[in-house]
């Protein structure tokens, strides 16, 4: 027989339980059905992507392309005829070249204030002036959308990419990274071993704010590794040769893969399969495409992005005063196609689509 005293006591720990699981729910974040399943692979393996439909029409709703202005014609006046002082782009028509700028204001460029539109990049008292280190970054960024058009259709097809890709109207794209010195490094004149963790990592942003190294996109977005470096799995049953694999090497793996599930929405049977995800023979082909994105992320922050730390000003530069860098997140943005594969390329193909011409 339960007395009044407990049947209370016990009412209230279910009222209290009932209500501490909630707050967590709506603290953390946790989300409920409905969910898309997509198999992608044989039954009972696994491979299926699972997709939160809420999220997934919050990001379309982000993820829709600004309207070409107007159609331009490839013939008439070139463009190096009206404005003598180009130093790129001159080899496009004049209806070409206009509205190519119009673009970049609408991709990139400030809404509102005095350097909004053209005024960001240009001086407007005078256009030609290429004092501005938003007009010397743009002029890099131009050729950089070329290449990438024109050299890496194994990562990005024919559908290729604009400024938009990443910058979604904003003039500093929402998804960049700077190098990570860790937490609490030492500062000059310190002990080395001020703030050492002894290889401990910490919950990082770039590894999905696991506990998983957070230099991981510094160690293989950012340097010239050959690809058997970005690895889990040894290739022999004993640790060989002068750098064998090991589990910090791991590590850094797993962050590395924490980040591109992250970026592109899906998980590990997007690009691997469950029964063996090492072997390259049974794995979906997303997995060549994911292998050349990442060495065009690489040659992106080596080539283009590094090497304009002296022109860009100190705000943006990152803490350890180094460039803004790309990773899979910059273009993708949650989806494991940029605007859910969207042609702007089709639109502007003469203006960026080949390889970069004076």
């Amino acid at each position: 027989m339960i007395t009044n005293k407990q049947f209370n006591l016990i009412t209230g720990i279910l009222i209290a339980s009932t209500f501490a699981v909630g707050y967590i729910v709506w603290k953390t974040g946790w989300d409920f059905p409905p969910v898309e399943t997509v198999q992608n692979g044989f039954r009972g393996t696994a491979m299926v992507q699972v997709r939160d439909m809420e999220d997934k029409a919050a990001l379309d709703r982000r993820s829709v392309p600004p309207e070409v202005p107007f159609p331009a014609s490839d013939t008439g006046p070139k463009a190096k005829e009206q404005y003598p002082d180009l130093q790129y782009l001159g080899d496009l028509s004049e209806e070409q070249f206009n509205r190519l700028m119009l673009g970049f204001a609408e991709w990139v460029a400030p809404k509102e204030g005095d350097n909004a539109g053209c005024a960001y990049c240009h001086k407007p008292e005078n256009m030609a002036d290429r004092s501005l280190y938003t007009h010397q970054v743009a002029q890099r960024m131009i050729q950089m959308t070329r290449t990438i058009n024109s050299e890496w259709k194994a990562h990005v097809a024919n559908t290729g990419v604009t400024c938009y890709t990443c910058h979604r109207g904003q003039p500093v794209p929402a998804n960049i990274w700077f190098s990570n010195a860790g937490p609490n490094p030492p500062r000059v004149g310190e002990s080395g071993w001020v703030g050492w963790r002894n290889g401990q990592n910490v919950a990082a942003p770039s590894a999905g704010l696991t506990s998983l190294p957070y230099d991981s996109l510094s160690a293989y977005l950012r340097t010239s590794q050959n690809p058997t470096d970005i690895r889990v799995t040894p290739t022999t049953a004993l640790p060989t040769g002068s750098n064998p694999t090991g589990i910090m090497d791991a590590e850094k793996t797993y962050a590395l893969m924490i980040h591109m599930s992250q970026s592109l929405g899906v998980n590990c049977t997007f690009c691997h399969n469950s029964r063996a995800f090492n072997a390259w023979d049974q794995s979906p082909p997303q997995r060549v495409t994911a292998w050349h994105g990442i060495r065009m992320a690489r040659t992106i922050n080596q080539t283009y992005m590094e090497p304009l730390q002296t022109v860009f000003p100190a705000n943006r530069l990152g803490p350890q005063g180094d460039s803004p860098k790309v990773g899979c997140s910059t273009c993708h943005n949650g989806l494991s196609k940029p605007l859910n594969g969207a042609q702007m390329l089709r639109d502007y193909l003469a203006e960026l689509g080949g390889p970069q011409r004076r």
